[in-house]
């Protein structure tokens, strides 16, 4: 990058739309990783809504619901936004407490009478297949948003009607904001100990022994609710390719986790735990505790997403990094998705709602989504990051993982109870209790059942 594009999150739209590819889901920020299976929701389905759509704004006062597990305060920044450009409408924002209770209560909630305007998806799955959400293909032509977005952008929120091919289909949600999940790295230990930021693959376990050996905890990690799959996933996109798996997350036919990457990533992860590279307590630390150890200098790396930056770049100015997981092939790669909101079927304002989710990738959101640790929906050339903060880093990478395709939704988001599995098998292979093998085989088998 030269000095002036350091300053800049990505450049411009076109890199986005060369990376952010099909996906469907979302993990995020201590409480945007999809946990726990969604409950379908009671009585008869409701047909989707048809008829003439609206880009016009109420005239008089209106208020626009929101419920959100969503605790970074990305949607509520948007809402102040979007009331300030609006003073006729008032966002009523309902945040949810817990991520589980969110999840396993929304389809019931979108099913309701009392349904919001707009509901954040943590996952698309039986919530579609239920016919709970509008299909938001009229809204996407009325407003044009297949030239304000990227086509991959609206592709992450595509999906069958019956919610198990991803990537395809109508468009269920809009986006607010990316995450990318790489590698924070300590760089006063880094320095002491006389490692470089790790190119490759050899370099980052070198790091590790080198780290272990000088008294250091080589990786900070918290997997009480299933973050060791940060681990797995990186070290499988990196070995098996992003096309590899994105298939899988997708839920693709045919395809199979029983890959050299897989094997690799699920080896790794025991490995590591032999080896004393991670944490005593992992299972028993959630991913905020971990982070919150990260930045009191416990820990030479962190498998983390970019909605944490703000909080390590505040607790550590200047001496902590971030970079893509090393591909062992030189590409780079990289987890993540958006935060997205659908508008359900019930919903009694959905033409405001439409007019949220256009203004989510205006270039005001996209300095809005940066500031809070997110990547723009769009307009990424509106915002800059300070050249010695973690944010460039994360912009850095993020630019090399969109150069080289290697973008892919996060594994907890194939299907409903993927998360579920991925904690408890994770716990029990760091615990040794399970082989890398058998910890595959449920996962495949768990991918198996979401796609019946």
């Amino acid at each position: 990058m030269s000095a002036r594009s350091s300053h800049q999150l990505v450049g411009r739209r076109s890199v986005f739309s060369r990376a952010l590819l099909a996906a469907v889901g979302l993990t995020a920020a201590a409480g945007l990783t999809a946990c726990g299976g969604l409950t379908p929701g009671g009585g008869t389905k409701s047909a989707a809504p048809s008829g003439p759509v609206s880009t016009a704004l109420p005239d008089g006062p209106a208020t626009l619901t929101i419920v959100s597990s969503e605790n970074v305060g990305i949607t509520k920044a948007l809402a102040a936004a979007f009331e300030e450009k609006h003073p006729n409408i008032k966002v009523d924002f309902r945040y949810a407490a817990t991520q589980d209770d969110y999840d396993k209560s929304l389809n019931l909630r979108l099913s309701s009478d009392s349904a919001p305007d707009l509901a954040l998806l943590n996952k698309l799955g039986t919530t579609v297949k239920a016919q709970l959400v509008r299909n938001l293909d009229p809204y996407a032509k009325a407003y044009g948003w297949d030239k304000t977005y990227p086509k991959a952008e609206l592709d992450q929120w595509r999906s069958s009607d019956d919610g198990k091919q991803l990537g395809t289909g109508h468009l269920w949600a809009g986006s607010a904001g990316f995450s990318v999940v790489g590698v924070y790295y300590n760089k006063e230990i880094a320095k002491r100990l006389g490692i470089p930021e790790p190119t490759t693959r050899a370099e980052f376990d070198a790091a590790l022994a080198k780290a272990k050996a000088a008294g250091e905890l080589p990786v900070q990690l918290g997997t009480l609710r299933g973050h060791s799959s940060y681990i797995v996933q990186s070290v499988t996109d990196s070995v098996d390719g992003a096309a590899t798996t994105r298939d899988w997350v997708n839920g693709k036919p045919g395809s199979t986790l029983l890959t050299p990457g897989g094997k690799d990533g699920a080896g790794t992860l025991a490995d590591w735990a032999k080896r004393g590279y991670l944490p005593d307590g992992a299972n028993g630390t959630d991913l905020p505790g971990s982070v919150a150890a990260f930045a009191k200098g416990q820990g030479l790396f962190l498998f983390d997403g970019s909605w944490d930056a703000q909080i390590i770049d505040k607790a550590l100015p200047g001496k902590a990094g971030f970079f893509p997981f090393p591909g062992t092939d030189g590409k780079a790669t990289g987890i993540g998705t958006s935060v997205a909101y659908a508008i359900p079927v019930k919903a009694k304002n959905p033409d405001l709602a439409a007019a949220f989710l256009d203004f989510m990738n205006s270039p005001e959101a996209a300095r809005i989504e940066f500031a809070t640790g997110f990547l723009p929906v769009a307009h990424a050339d509106q915002v800059k990051a300070d050249p010695s903060s973690v944010m460039n880093d994360v912009a850095k990478s993020w630019d090399e993982i969109n150069k080289d395709d290697g973008l892919v939704n996060f594994f907890a988001n194939t299907n409903a109870t993927m998360n579920d599995t991925l904690t408890a098998q994770g716990q029990q292979l760091i615990a040794g209790k399970i082989t890398p093998d058998a910890y595959l085989n449920a996962l495949q088998n768990d991918w198996k059942t979401g796609r019946q």
